[in-house]
């Protein structure tokens, strides 16, 4: 999982991240049947020799990388410009070059929730590689937002901390985590969260405290601010437990039992409704969907909540299952499932983004 920020420099918009960006509430609400994949469009690379341009010590490569090699889905064409990013000063590098030349843009870490388009992404990919780590005192934490989130989790409980035993199970990353609200297990990441840095889409960078911050079910306050470009690094507070590490490895046996640990997929597709006492997962196999496929996308057979790529899928596969998924949960219980992953357009623009 990771932070996604689409932007353009034609209109401040809200930021995303994570369905949310970074975890999505605006792009939450883009439903996936509408969405459709142009498929009368041709890639957007147009050279088999790659073309690259140098930017304040950045190295911006053109129209050659695959998303599908940057996300966990293993779904997705070329991107127009793509940049990788290792301190927060060339992120800000990064953003000011996409500003200038009014360049959509992304920052992506593990692509754990991104469904990219196999036409790929009219615009700019950030690589989120920003990943040190820093002990500020025993059970406090500060990591830059592309440092990983379950190795931190695995990290902090080898230490002999609690609060973060859930992430050893998460494969994304710290700024995908925070935007997201990640959690599992009856915990979650704004438990432990002190304070969040962001740079804003201005290049101003800024030190959230947590009481500045309001969180929720897969979400949080960086879903609606309009001016967050990304966020940069978080700090997390913990509590000694001599029993944290037994506590995880239990969770991750589970893990392994429970999901299709070895297959291609993005996590969770669906948050679980609210209030129904219902997860998303029991939803979609009472509807009989285990097993569902359409080409190379399919409803996992361990667990129905995870749509997997069997190695051929394309990305209107996967938009086509979820549809499905979605029409059928809802004929048969009157429930409308909610994506907790993100479709990217390969031509963004506000158009998509209202819808």
């Amino acid at each position: 999982m990771e932070i996604n920020f689409p932007f353009s420099t034609s209109r401040q918009n809200p930021s995303l991240m994570l369905p949310t960006p970074p975890t999505f509430t605006k792009m939450a609400s883009m439903a996936f049947p509408v969405l459709q994949s142009p498929r009368n469009s041709t890639p957007l690379s147009s050279s088999n020799k790659e073309q690259t341009q140098n930017w304040n010590a950045l190295k911006f490569v053109r129209g050659k990388k695959l998303l599908k090699d940057l996300s966990t889905w293993g779904i997705g064409g070329p991107c127009n410009y793509f940049v990788q990013v290792f301190h927060q000063t060339h992120l800000l590098s990064a953003i000011r070059y996409c500003r200038e030349f009014s360049i959509p843009y992304v920052v992506i870490g593990k692509g754990s929730n991104c469904l990219f388009d196999d036409l790929g992404f009219d615009g700019c990919v950030i690589l989120n590689q920003i990943d040190f780590l820093e002990r500020m005192e025993p059970g406090v934490y500060r990591a830059g937002s592309g440092f990983r989130f379950n190795h931190l989790g695995s990290l902090s409980c080898n230490e002999g901390f609690t609060g973060l035993e859930f992430a050893a199970g998460i494969p994304g990353t710290v700024g995908g985590a925070t935007y997201m609200n990640a959690g599992a297990n009856g915990q979650e990441t704004a438990n432990v969260i002190e304070s969040v840095d962001i740079v804003t889409t201005e290049g101003n960078f800024r030190t959230l405290n947590r009481i500045d911050l309001t969180f929720g079910y897969r979400s949080s306050s960086f879903q609606d601010m309009g001016n967050l470009a990304a966020i940069v690094a978080a700090t997390f507070r913990l509590e000694r437990s001599g029993s944290a590490k037994k506590r995880q490895q239990e969770l991750l046996k589970r893990r392994r039992a429970t999901q299709p640990v070895n297959e291609r997929s993005a996590g969770s597709v669906f948050r679980n409704p609210v209030n129904l006492g219902v997860s998303a997962a029991e939803l979609i196999d009472k509807a009989g969907l285990k097993g569902c496929s359409i080409g190379g996308a399919m409803v996992s057979n361990i667990h129905a909540n995870f749509l997997v790529n069997n190695g051929a899928s394309t990305s209107q596969d996967m938009l086509n299952l979820i549809a499905l998924v979605k029409d059928k949960v809802d004929s048969k219980f009157g429930v409308e499932l909610e994506e907790e992953v993100l479709y990217f357009h390969p031509y963004w623009n506000y158009a998509n983004w209202e819808r």
